[in-house]
């Protein structure tokens, strides 16, 4: 029997095979979770085709977080494919280019709007839309980057995950009296969709193997995808709020 036998799962975010989000809705598949996947826009057909890519297809609804009347909408169309859900993944992020890769002092509101709305109070939107749905006992796992420094090239877009971070820990606080858990992954830097389109990734991306402790593959998604997979698990019942690194060590290490 799998840790997550019997349980209903929304993940956001799959994209590509490559994708966190793509490896944690496999391995929640194979740990015995029913899958509903959410996309967006021109992306929807895509995250459809992934969708048939699982060992077990898995249905879609449409969902845009700055869209009102679809984060509203979201319970009932989540209900026409599973009754409840038992933990939601939010892996939804964006930053316009004129607000990273070094035009942080640049950066314009608007654009910087942009980034904050989608990447951090997406989060909120998205745990207060599944709250109904989830059981006691239920948990929300958003995907960061260290939102703790200011890493080279990334700017707005780590003003975001930070804000983001923030937000984790107040959902944690307002809905863990309904039982329900509310945790961040923050992997090390991942050949993703979302990172290939950050000017300059490469500059982080190419030092972080040096400097974890136990090395770093950033073609290797599935470590990350683990650990997102065992927080939406029974087995972290009293961890909430909690910032959890999968990124070889290099968060512990000195400059």
């Amino acid at each position: 029997m799998g840790m997550l036998e019997g349980k209903n799962i929304l993940v956001t975010g799959v994209l590509t095979e490559g994708s966190i989000a793509f490896h944690v809705a496999r391995l929640c598949q194979e740990q015995g979770a029913t899958v509903v996947l959410s996309g967006v826009g021109r992306s929807l057909k895509i995250t459809q085709a992934m969708g048939r890519r699982l060992p077990v297809e898995a249905q879609v609804v449409e969902l845009d977080v700055t869209n009102e009347e679809h984060v509203a909408a979201l319970a009932d169309r989540v209900r026409e494919h599973v009754p409840h859900l038992d933990g939601v993944v939010h892996s939804i992020g964006f930053a316009p280019q004129s607000v990273m890769g070094g035009n942080f002092m640049s950066g314009e509101w608007p654009d910087v709007s942009t980034a904050v709305h989608i990447s951090a109070y997406s989060l909120k939107a998205l745990a207060a839309a599944t709250a109904p749905l989830l059981t006691e006992g239920g948990s929300i796992v958003g995907l960061t980057f260290d939102g703790r420094y200011a890493w080279p090239v990334y700017d707005w877009m780590g003003v975001a995950k930070a804000a983001f971070e923030a937000v984790s820990r107040y959902v944690a606080r307002d809905l863990g009296v309904k039982g329900i858990r509310c945790n961040v992954v923050s992997a090390g830097p991942i050949k993703t969709t979302a990172a290939k389109h950050i000017p300059g990734f490469d500059q982080m991306e190419s030092i972080w193997s040096d400097r974890a402790p136990l090395g770093w593959d950033s073609s290797d998604p599935e470590p990350a995808a683990k650990a997102v997979t065992a927080l939406l698990s029974d087995w972290f019942p009293a961890t909430t709020g909690e910032m959890v690194h999968v990124d070889g060590g290099v968060h512990a290490m000195g400059q």
